[in-house]
């Protein structure tokens, strides 16, 4: 990247949202595209549909928007667009408070974070311009010029919605407008006139940091944080100048409410803020409307975002003084993630955000401590065989004996409170980060992980001795799963190299199946004998899946479904065109090779033919699974004395 050409292009694209004009102009802009004057809610909406929206197989929603930082939490996002679809149709609920309600380290500062970043982009786009009356402190919405009386006639020629007055600085301007150049809304050489159509307009973009459109209010000590920080103050220092304290020019419209005008306002914590300032939000939620000391009601069209923990909610819920705001509020419920593989992606985004590049992360690591975060999260099922772990894989998408995904609604739905208790990625990530940081450390793996997740509990400020023993149990859950990922590795690592023997067991195996289903004979290939199918065979192949002798006829039918479907189409079936079929192959070349896998991998001597077989397999699991060779030789040391039990 040349970085002065990139400064350039920058200036340009920066160029560009310079535009200014005058009312008239800015109204025949919304005659042509009246999605310029959008309302603050059907702005965000719109920037969440524009950025993409799928179906999934399952039938969840799939926001683009959040796609790269959200994971595992499809119904939050669900109903947090359902709400604001509601409210861009300026029904009843855009005059509700949405509060998100979750366990710490669930995501809830993260989509707030987000909305307020997406806005900031989505403004300085030509679907999202934004334009306001030039030098208005709320960047007041320019249709407010319009007088209430014609207003009507707008509506029946042109369609055109407009909610809303002048705040007072820009009704002061307009009122007070004397033709001298001194005047905000006067332009060089030319005094303003005075009149509405030619009150300038300019484009504006949201801005955390230049506090334009986005705001932000964090409660502090009640007795020390001032009203002023919501809804702005007198300012003492013109009040010389202006005479009276009831002068918009005497007052700062700086206040976290007023800047956040036509935009968001996130309220930090905000049932631990104090009442006098949740007052404020009573008016501004029911009536989009602020209130000051010294003026009269102050329109205000903006999104009131905030977020908890459920510990202050049900305190909330509990106090009647607070039922009036209640009432005003919308709950999203933001709970853990309970998938697996998006607590994986999760702990992939952290760590990506972090300066370390020359540590390797062996393969199952974050899959293993995503599998004890993910259990400590899950409430025990009462339905008959379920267990955590089942439980986990179901969720995960993975299939279990004995279950379907058509159960997983009724586990959900007997644990309505799932989620919102158990660790939190960010003490994953801490104590991951523990493991990395350690001098002489090139590669971490799944051990590694569980140890330090061990070590950091005593360091957990909130777990009590009962959960501390559950969250051990859990841990030690964790690893017989990894034991069985880490043998499933080897297998397959050792199966490859015998690919010659996977591929004549998986012929033999089908030349039987389709004897059995099609109640024919095989032919013998040495002796070319008729022969009964060999169950003894297809059995000693189905039961390493656990395929029961009820439920064999059904498996072998399916697989001969697949060949057909694969002829039809002009392809061939191999190896691995059926995943249970190749995981039944590979463990049972894997159990007829054990013998030859524990003596290789627990030798300490190794002879030329076992040291051969040995870097064969560290080679294909460093070039097709991940590894480097530390994990590598590691995982094979550590199957060999799993083996050796």
């Amino acid at each position: 990247m040349n970085l002065v050409e990139r400064l350039e292009s920058y200036r340009a694209e920066e160029q560009k949202l310079s535009w200014e004009g005058t009312f008239a102009d800015y109204f025949d802009m919304v005659i042509s595209n009246p999605i310029i004057a959008q309302l603050s809610h059907a702005r965000i909406f719109n920037m969440i549909e524009d950025a993409g929206v799928t179906e999934r197989d399952d039938g969840t929603i799939d926001y683009a928007f959040f796609r790269d930082e959200i994971f595992g939490i499809e119904k939050s996002l669900q109903q947090i667009v359902e709400y604001f679809r509601s409210a861009a149709q300026r029904l009843e609920v855009r005059k509700r408070i949405l509060l998100l309600m979750g366990p710490v380290g669930g995501g809830k500062s993260t989509i707030v974070t987000m909305l307020k970043r997406g806005l900031e982009r989505y403004t300085r786009t030509d679907r999202g311009a934004l334009y306001a009356i030039k030098g208005c402190p709320m960047h007041e919405e320019p249709l407010h010029l319009v007088p209430e009386s014609i207003r009507s006639e707008l509506m029946t020629d042109y369609g055109i919605y407009i909610e809303g007055e002048l705040c007072p600085w820009c009704r002061f301007q307009l009122e007070n407008a004397k033709r001298d150049e001194n005047h905000p809304w006067s332009q060089p050489g030319k005094p303003f006139s005075g009149r509405h159509e030619d009150v300038p307009v300019m484009r504006v973009a949201f801005s955390e940091k230049h506090r334009l459109g986005i705001g932000t209010f964090t409660p502090s000590d009640p007795k020390s944080q001032d009203i002023s920080e919501l809804v702005g103050g007198i300012d003492l220092s013109t009040i010389g100048e202006v005479g009276t304290e009831s002068d918009p020019r005497a007052y700062r419209f700086d206040g976290e409410l007023n800047i956040a005008n036509r935009g968001l306002v996130e309220f930090v914590e905000m049932l631990k803020t104090d009442e006098r300032f949740l007052y404020v939000l009573l008016t501004l939620s029911q009536d989009q409307n602020i209130k000051t000391g010294r003026f009269s009601m102050i329109y205000a069209d903006e999104v009131v975002i905030s977020h908890t923990n459920e510990h202050e909610y049900l305190a909330f819920v509990g106090n009647k003084k607070s039922e009036a705001l209640q009432d005003r509020i919308i709950l999203v419920k933001v709970p853990y993630n309970l998938r697996v593989s998006d607590e994986v992606r999760i702990y992939q985004k952290l760590l990506k955000q972090s300066a370390i590049r020359d540590i390797h992360i062996a393969p199952g690591t974050l899959e293993t401590a995503a599998t004890f975060a993910v259990l400590s999260r899950l409430e025990e099922s009462k339905k008959a065989g379920m267990t955590l772990m089942k439980k986990l894989k179901l969720y995960d998408g993975q299939a279990v004996e004995g279950f379907t995904q058509k159960d997983v609604r009724e586990l959900q739905e007997e644990a309505d409170r799932e989620g919102m208790e158990g660790i939190s990625p960010r003490y994953v990530i801490n104590r991951l980060s523990a493991a990395l940081v350690r001098d002489g450390v090139t590669c971490i793996n799944a051990i590694d992980a569980l140890r330090s997740l061990r070590d950091g509990l005593e360091q957990h400020t909130s777990i009590s001795r009962e959960e501390h023993e559950r969250l051990l149990n859990l841990i030690a859950e964790a690893r017989r799963e990894y034991d069985e990922v880490a043998k499933r590795e080897v297998q397959k690592a050792f199966v490859y190299s015998f690919e010659e023997s996977a591929r004549t067991l998986l012929n033999n195996y089908l030349d039987n199946v389709e004897a059995y289903c099609n109640k024919t004979k095989v032919i013998d290939p040495v002796t070319e004998e008729e022969m009964e199918p060999d169950e003894r065979l297809m059995r000693s192949i189905e039961e390493q899946i656990g395929i029961t002798e009820n439920g064999k006829r059904q498996f072998r039918e399916e697989i001969l479904i697949r060949i057909s479907s694969l002829a039809r189409r002009g392809q061939t079936f191999d190896y691995k065109s059926h995943e249970r079929l190749q995981e039944a192959i590979e463990k049972k070349l894997f159990a007829d090779l054990r013998d030859v896998v524990k003596i290789t991998t627990s030798t300490k001597t190794p002879d030329a033919d076992q040291l051969r077989r040995i870097n064969d397999v560290v080679d294909r699991l460093i070039r097709e699974q991940g590894y480097c060779p530390v994990c590598a030789n590691e995982l094979l040391k550590y199957v060999g004395a799993l083996l050796n039990r």
